[in-house]
């Protein structure tokens, strides 16, 4: 089944609802809208290249900022906090006219987001939000974590009837995603008694990681009475089922798993029978970011909210969904 949940607003940005950045905020807007002329220079900081999700995310920014003749600046922070906030301040000190980052963890910009806005730099977030008040930045561009969450929680009560003991590989400590996928997961489950998390541990959204942490699981006797796994993300969902396989035991039959994000290998690994199923998370957002980029130079008001569209995919359309897989 596929679920479309949200709107597509992008191509509305005209008609959006005014920001309510306040006088500064229009002040970077207008700042930047008196260069656009000019060839536009956007500076982006990157998270990592820690999934299959991040690089397709990263290779949907590169190209839709190259198809529209927008100089990327593009720093990798390899998954490290400090080398972003390098970044952005290397940005300010250039002079970009927008500057667009995905915070690694939730807490920890205030001071160098006021450098920002200081500069009269106009920001757009994307993917994950910082902890910061509203006004530090233009927009935000990305998905609903919790309702990813929840949607994750609401497939498995079904598929389990609403009895199951629960295994959870969660993201890395502190951001956003690992934060809001869990709250919006155990949300749902308390409408379910029969649903509980047994044991819980960061898999810091990689494969080796979540091969290591379901390993950990497994020898656990807490572990062994689990008949449900819920991962973060697809790619420490692919690292358990080798830690199952390895185990003896039958991924997707013994170990029913949901995970999220909606990547190629999710698919494949549900046409195998090996996942059950996968919430969508679309990282293919450099279309909006620049939509919102080119909005912002020209002095074009924003929502402070932009969700993207995204569904709920299991086995039985696995097969059929997988050619449509841009990432």
């Amino acid at each position: 089944m596929k679920l479309h949940l949200g709107m597509m607003v992008a191509a509305s940005l005209a008609l959006a609802v005014g920001c309510s950045g306040g006088k500064d905020q229009d002040a970077g807007q207008e700042g930047a809208g008196a260069k656009s002329g000019k060839k536009i220079v956007v500076g982006f900081s990157q998270i990592g290249a820690e999934s299959g999700w991040r690089t397709a995310n990263t290779e949907s920014i590169k190209s839709e900022a190259a198809k529209r003749g927008i100089e990327l600046r593009f720093s990798d922070a390899q998954q490290k906090q400090e080398n972003q906030i390098k970044a952005l301040r290397s940005f300010i000190a250039q002079k970009v006219d927008v500057i667009m980052f995905s915070p690694v963890v939730e807490a920890g910009w205030g001071p160098v987001m006021k450098e920002i806005k200081d500069a009269g730099i106009p920001v757009i977030v994307a993917d994950r939000r910082p902890d910061v008040g509203e006004d530090m930045y233009v927009t935000f561009i990305g998905s609903d974590f919790v309702e990813e969450g929840r949607r994750a929680a609401r497939w498995l009560a079904k598929k389990m009837n609403g009895k199951a003991n629960i295994l959870e590989l969660q993201g890395t400590p502190g951001s956003a995603p690992a934060i809001d996928r869990k709250k919006g997961f155990e949300e749902v489950l308390r409408e379910h008694p029969g649903m509980k998390i047994v044991l819980s541990q960061s898999g810091d959204f990689t494969r080796a990681k979540g091969k290591e942490a379901m390993e950990a699981f497994l020898k656990s006797p807490v572990g062994r009475t689990a008949n449900a796994l819920f991962a973060h993300n697809d790619d420490m969902a692919l690292g358990a089922i080798q830690a199952i396989e390895e185990a003896g035991l039958k991924p997707g039959k013994d170990i029913i798993i949901v995970s999220i994000d909606g990547v190629r290998g999710a698919f494949e690994a549900m046409i195998a029978g090996k996942l059950n199923c996968t919430v969508e998370c679309n990282p293919i957002i450099g279309p909006q970011l620049f939509d919102a980029v080119e909005a912002v130079v020209a002095g074009k008001p924003l929502p402070k909210r932009i969700v993207v569209d995204e569904g709920v995919f299991d086995q039985s359309v696995a097969a059929k969904e997988l050619p449509n897989r841009k990432y």
